[in-house]
């Protein structure tokens, strides 16, 4: 760890730095001023394709190029630049159109019209475009590992599709299910949830200081700018917001964050089921030369990975949710409390990212201990108790719940028991020889179906 790691106050730029690494040009100070820039050029090149803009003629393939070159090559030391110019201005986007002048000088023509940079704009403009495009590309990145988890999920559900395990309902024996079939029922869950992250567009305006177009009107009158800003945003391949106050809604922000928790909390899930199959020693972990896992117990190997992930999940989580909770709210036309608030959407794709690795980390250290699997299943004749009540019921031979409950309720009944009294039942002997040749084992319906079927 880098010193500078060290005097980091978020655990996001120190000790969790690497796991960051994927979404950091997005989410950080340098990207959200590396979007400014890019929807100012664009906004700009925008208007001087518009042949009813005379006082801004239509770009040479050479001032494009320029322009482009500016998005495509810029770096950390242009951003510092425009934090310079900040510092001045005490204002961030407009410290980005002092930049763009800056440069602009380079270019005489270009020069002679950078009062069109910035052209009828107001701050949340820029900054709402910058935003989606944030959301969309560290969501983007974010769900590449997204999908390595979910594959690691459904190869697990796969590999362990037969391995039967005693089920557990209120903490108690239930009927037997598989291994694979408890996985799959998350790959299941968290291949919805991501594809409707995927589904959602995100949206955005450029109608000036509070919707109306009121001085893009004034200036040029005749324009349909209107359909001048939905062209822009449809280049961007962002839904067009077209009632607005000077803040976008974010009403679309708000359903994908909110469908981030979603997706985040079926991982706590997974996370707490998998930290108990490990300690009922269903699952061993994989052991590291040089790992110690706890200070003065030698012995211990302790199920981190899970239990980092399940903290990592809350802090997104808790975030994600003041997010959407705050910036679908704004006071009047406008008020700031969205924009600081915004300024923490890469602590939530940071702490979801670092929760997607840690289990990516404890799902690869797993083994699945099936000896100790077939003890409790060996140990759990009961259980077999809803399916003798079943084939009495479908019998019809009265009060078959009642005698299973005789005797078995808060018993832990042994094969033979159970053997003799299905042999005291007057069944079909099709019917009873298949309960005979029923076990703990056997009882687990479309379990494997159904674990290769995510």
């Amino acid at each position: 760890m880098k010193l500078e790691n060290l005097l980091s106050i978020s655990p996001l730029d120190g000790r969790y730095s690497n796991s960051v690494d994927s979404i950091r040009e997005f989410t950080s100070e340098y990207g959200l001023i590396k979007y400014r820039v890019i929807i100012e050029i664009k906004w700009f090149i925008h208007l001087s394709n518009n042949k009813k803009i005379k006082e801004l003629p239509k770009l040479s393939i050479k001032e494009t190029k320029y322009l482009t070159d500016l998005i495509d090559n810029f770096n950390l030391n242009d951003a510092k630049r425009i934090k310079t110019i900040e510092s001045r201005t005490n204002h961030d986007v407009k410290a980005v159109e002092y930049f763009l002048k800056e440069k602009f000088k380079m270019i005489k023509k270009l020069e002679k019209y950078s009062e069109f940079i910035h052209f009828a704009c107001t701050s949340e403009d820029i900054n709402n475009l910058s935003y989606a495009l944030m959301i969309r590309d560290a969501s983007s990145a974010t769900q590449t590992s997204i999908d390595l988890l979910t594959k690691k999920i459904k190869v697990l559900s796969k590999k362990y599709a037969n391995k039967a395990m005693l089920s557990r309902t209120h903490g108690q024996n239930a009927s037997p299910t598989t291994m694979g079939k408890e996985l799959a029922n998350f790959h299941h869950r968290l291949k919805m949830v991501s594809n409707e992250i995927k589904s959602h567009p995100i949206r955005g305006k450029i109608n000036g200081a509070v919707g109306n177009y009121n001085a893009h009107h004034v200036a040029y009158p005749n324009l349909d700018w209107e359909k001048i800003a939905q062209e822009f945003i449809k280049s961007l391949k962002l839904e067009f917001s077209s009632h607005t106050t000077q803040v976008e809604p974010k009403d679309s922000i708000a359903l994908i964050l909110g469908d981030y928790v979603k997706f985040n909390n079926i991982l706590i899930d997974l996370s707490r089921d998998i930290w108990g199959y490990i300690s009922l020693g269903y699952f061993k972990q994989k052991l590291k030369d040089g790992e110690i896992g706890s200070s003065t117990m030698p012995h211990k190997v302790n199920p981190i990975d899970f239990e980092n992930a399940e903290g990592n999940l809350g802090m997104a989580n808790a975030n994600l949710n003041h997010i959407s909770n705050t910036v679908t709210i704004s006071r009047w036309q406008r008020d700031l409390t969205d924009s600081t608030v915004m300024r923490n959407i890469g602590v939530c794709f940071g702490y979801t990212n670092i929760a997607i690795n840690s289990l990516l980390r404890g799902l690869d250290k797993l083994e699945l201990n099936v000896p100790r699997l077939n003890q409790d299943l060996n140990n759990s004749w009961e259980v077999l108790t809803e399916a003798i009540q079943t084939v009495i019921r479908k019998n019809n031979i009265p009060n078959g719940y009642e005698l299973m409950k005789k005797l078995s309720r808060g018993k832990n009944l042994e094969e033979q028991e159970l053997l003799e009294f299905i042999d005291t039942l007057d069944l079909p002997s099709e019917d009873k020889n298949r309960l005979f040749n029923l076990t703990p084992n056997t009882y687990i319906g479309y379990a494997v179906k159904l674990s290769k079927d995510s």
